[in-house]
């Protein structure tokens, strides 16, 4: 067993990776593919305004919103998010999401570590 403490794993500057636009983004790779097979477990951060391009991931996607207000969109609807809600995004549905123009927005995203990412900008 391990227990990773708030605060312990640092934040790593996303915000120039080709996914992201609008703001500043951090990352948080909290439990991954050095620690298990079956999940990737990590906390995002959006700065007002700051969001990703549409993309798709190989597996199913749960984001679990921890602070601030942002959006989850698919082709079809944008649903906007606050702290102590989940998104479920099955595999392969394009999809985005990140912060409200008014307020930053962090979430928690659950992925398989094996699941890869396609962008569409």
């Amino acid at each position: 067993m391990e227990v990773i403490k708030n605060g312990s794993v640092p934040e790593e500057d996303a915000s120039n990776a080709p996914i992201f636009y609008g703001g500043k983004v951090t990352r948080q790779p909290i439990v991954g593919g050095d620690k298990t097979e079956s999940y990737n477990f990590g906390m995002v951060s959006f700065a007002a305004g700051a969001k990703n391009h549409f993309h798709t991931h190989t597996s199913d996607q749960i984001l679990y919103a921890t602070g601030g207000r942002g959006y989850v969109a698919s082709e079809t609807e944008q649903i906007e998010m606050e702290p102590g809600d989940t998104a479920f995004i099955p595999a392969g549905e394009k999809h985005w999401h990140g912060a409200t123009d008014d307020s930053a927005f962090s979430h928690i995203s659950l992925t398989r570590p094996d699941s890869t990412t396609e962008v569409f900008n």
